[in-house]
């Protein structure tokens, strides 16, 4: 089976203990003790992915009303080991689904209101005097900051300067980070997910390329229609709302992470992945000329990447044993809307980055 990326760093192996070697169930437990290990064919662990992940959107129900495409893009995100970014205006439960997110999987979850006077150390943390306790002596000693969680939720991220805004780059990519020297791993599974607000830029610093790039996906939160709005008012003006069941935690998590990397993808499917992101690249020659009129820059590398894992973790949570192109239509939009630049031409005739993938799309259906 196929692997596309590199897989992230297994968590440590639990030390065996040494103090009394006697009792033969001491050291025989592996890194993932047996409630975590997957069946050892992968069709019927992906079986039991499909299962799970059916019970992860009936808990989410209980606090999230509507937003089914928002959380299937959400679950994708997150056992394809990739960071998401929300848009949409306020009042569309974007924390609330997060937080709610990081309860079902019994993950620690911090949230960050980003605003113009965050500074990096208020994200990573630093370096304060402390009281030794010996002879009256002081030590600096690091205090961490809330990126030091399984799940971190940047809210407003485009409200902080890009200076704070990058100090979130080396935690999303290498999942450390770094601070007056030191470098300080995070504990994996770790995910970021980012919620901007398009409709008020004043006072606002656009995320720049680079870190946009970072992002799987560009997740939009579109509102809910009107039974599901009435459903909101009636659950949320009347009783406490339920506490949701823990169903998965961080061995689980990572155990399936590690399964949908082995998801076969077809030949095929790799060489449509690299079409369709070249056909953004105005200055090439497979671009279509309505390319080369309305986009500025075109999707990298990073692009394929994530089309082909994102196809991975849908067919996955829906039971299929190998992703097709329905997978990878199905997740363009989020994968490229945000890393297609449009021009100037584009805006005057409305028409947006996900509308230009969507065009792609049906063009190269059409082919």
């Amino acid at each position: 089976m196929d692997d596309t990326l590199t897989d992230s760093p297994a968590p440590e192996p639990v030390p065996t203990p040494t103090s009394d070697p006697a009792p033969a169930p001491a050291p025989e437990p592996a890194p993932a003790s047996s409630e975590f290990q997957l069946p050892p064919d992968d069709v019927a662990a992906i079986d039991d992915l499909g299962k799970t992940y059916a019970a992860f959107k009936a808990e989410l129900s209980k606090a999230i009303i509507g937003q089914e495409d928002v959380i299937e893009k959400l679950a994708i995100c997150l056992f394809a080991r990739g960071h998401a970014l929300l848009m949409g205006v306020p009042g569309l439960a974007k924390t609330l689904l997060v937080s709610s997110v990081a309860q079902t999987f019994d993950l620690s979850f911090n949230r960050i209101q980003f605003t113009p006077d965050l500074m990096p150390a208020d994200i990573t943390g630093t370096d304060i005097i402390q009281e030794s306790g010996v002879g009256g002596r002081r030590e600096f000693e690091f205090v961490k900051g809330p990126v030091f969680a399984n799940i971190v939720l940047a809210d407003e991220i485009n409200r902080a300067p890009a200076k704070t805004q990058s100090a979130m780059l080396e935690a999303m990519q290498e999942l450390k980070v770094t601070v007056l020297g030191h470098t300080y791993d995070l504990q994996p599974p770790f995910f970021v997910l980012a919620t901007q607000n398009p409709v008020e830029q004043e006072g606002t610093y656009p995320l720049p390329e680079a870190q946009l790039d970072r992002f799987m996906f560009l997740i939009e939160v579109d509102y809910p229609d009107a039974e599901e709005e009435k459903q909101i008012a009636r659950a949320t003006t009347g009783s406490a709302r339920p506490e949701l069941n823990h169903l998965l935690d961080g061995q689980k998590v990572m155990a399936y992470q590690s399964l949908v990397r082995r998801v076969p993808v077809p030949e095929h499917l790799y060489d449509y992945a690299v079409a369709i992101v070249r056909k953004t690249r105005p200055a090439l020659t497979e671009a279509p000329d309505w390319i080369r009129d309305y986009v500025a820059w075109g999707a990298g590398p990073r692009a394929v990447q994530y089309l082909i894992l994102g196809a991975k973790a849908r067919a996955a949570l829906h039971g299929n044993y190998m992703a097709s192109l329905e997978d990878i239509e199905a997740v363009a939009a989020s994968v490229l809307g945000h890393r297609v630049i449009t021009n100037f031409a584009a805006e005057s005739q409305g028409m947006s980055s996900k509308k230009v993938v969507e065009r792609l799309i049906k063009e190269m259906a059409e082919s």
